[in-house]
């Protein structure tokens, strides 16, 4: 298993921060369930909520787990080819990976946006039981989460280059 990688700024620090708070989300997940099998199957007393609140955080891990792995460099790479290039091609195939992690990011951000928008401004929920607001969390959060991702893309391609790493797996 390979070591957390240290945070190289401010920015790094805070998805690193938000990464580990994140982290417990599972754990969350995991005793709402706990609790919902607890009451429902002993007491005869489901909840509502308990459902929802993990497919939720569920999702919220999702996402913010994709962030981690940027910041880490812990992200799937092909490295045959890539090993073989000069250092010159490396550097060109790093800018090309992040400019097209940035456009996708910009795409999904494009997009989402009026639907997000929409989604927040109604406090849209999902129509259960419980009626958690759910999409009108969820779609800005992903959009947040894009954005965030092209940033974190950037801030990998530059501290590599700064850095004077060979490549180092900024972007792909």
């Amino acid at each position: 298993m390979q070591e957390e990688r240290n945070p190289s700024g401010a920015w790094e620090r805070a998805i690193l921060r938000m990464s580990r708070a994140a982290m417990l989300l599972p754990a969350v997940s995991v005793a709402a369930i706990f609790c919902e099998v607890f009451l429902r199957y002993l007491f005869n007393r489901p909840t509502v909520w308990a459902f929802d609140l993990s497919w939720w955080l569920a999702g919220t891990t999702y996402l913010l787990a994709g962030l981690y792995v940027m910041q880490q460099r812990a992200h799937i790479r092909i490295t045959l080819l890539y090993d073989m290039f000069p250092r010159g091609l490396r550097r060109a195939a790093d800018a090309l990976s992040c400019a097209l992690t940035c456009v996708f990011c910009f795409a999904v951000i494009w997009g989402g946006f009026n639907e997000a928008h929409a989604k927040l401004m109604r406090w849209e929920g999902i129509g259960t039981a419980w009626n958690p607001p759910i999409p009108a969390v969820m779609l800005p959060l992903i959009l947040l989460v894009a954005a965030a991702l092209a940033a974190q893309s950037v801030v990998n391609l530059l501290s590599d280059w700064n850095n004077g790493n060979n490549g180092g797996g900024s972007c792909s």
